[in-house]
């Protein structure tokens, strides 16, 4: 019994080990620059157009927080977010490859000096703060800040600025259930896009209200070939 605890405590100990060095990866934006040939086919292409599930500009993703990106492309990679290119593109990156492609975009098109956009100088028109109150406890700028450029925490991404027709894909990602190639699993977002709370209509109107919103995200115009990776 004393060898069998004592196994047991020797994986555990290695456990904690592996998760600390796995939190212990710091990604470097000029290792990233050599990684993303994958990447500015589409993100590096201003107005570049997806068309799965549905047409619509592919994120911006340059000035994101590097912790976001991150936890993007693990889910992807994870099978948390589910499509079908994404989930390619993230499979052929390892630990460290993503901490660099996160730290890379992180920076990109970001000057120094460059303040953060400003507090929204007006109120929020009255039908948009119907649906963002909607859930008193839980609703949109509890995690994503009151403009929507100020998370509260690094997984949770800006989305001020953020193209409308991505937005509301996103959004409805988070309802699709059981399909291979399609859907979002994170259970806050799954129940604050519950069909019961909001049509599609509704989060299209949200969708269009933050993509008019002051914010850091853009797209920076990028080669197919970086020249870091050659």
């Amino acid at each position: 019994m004393n060898k069998l605890l004592t196994t047991m405590f020797a994986l555990a100990v290695a456990c904690v080990t592996l998760s600390a060095q796995a939190q212990q990866v710091t990604g470097k934006a000029q290792d990233g620059a050599k990684k993303v040939a994958m990447c500015v086919g589409c993100h590096g292409i201003i107005g570049y157009q997806a068309s799965f599930p549905e047409i619509h500009k592919v994120p911006m993703i340059a000035g994101q927080s590097a912790t976001y990106i991150t936890a993007a492309l693990t889910a992807y990679k994870g099978g948390d977010r589910k499509h079908p290119t994404m989930r390619a593109i993230a499979d052929t990156l390892t630990e460290q490859d993503i901490a660099d492609v996160a730290a890379y975009y992180s920076q990109l098109g970001v000057k120094q000096d460059d303040a953060p956009p400003a507090t929204l100088a007006k109120a929020t028109p009255e039908n948009i703060q119907a649906l963002i109150s909607r859930d008193k406890d839980n609703n949109c700028t509890k995690c994503h800040g009151a403009n929507f450029n100020t998370p509260n925490d690094g997984t949770v991404p800006k989305l001020a600025g953020q193209h409308a027709d991505y937005l509301f894909v996103a959004l409805k990602s988070y309802r699709v259930k059981n399909n291979p190639h399609l859907g979002r699993s994170n259970a806050v977002m799954g129940q604050q896009v519950e069909p019961k709370k909001f049509t599609n209509a509704e989060l299209k109107t949200l969708a269009s209200y933050i993509s008019s919103l002051p914010g850091e995200l853009k797209t920076v115009p990028e080669s197919r070939i970086h020249h870091g990776a050659e």
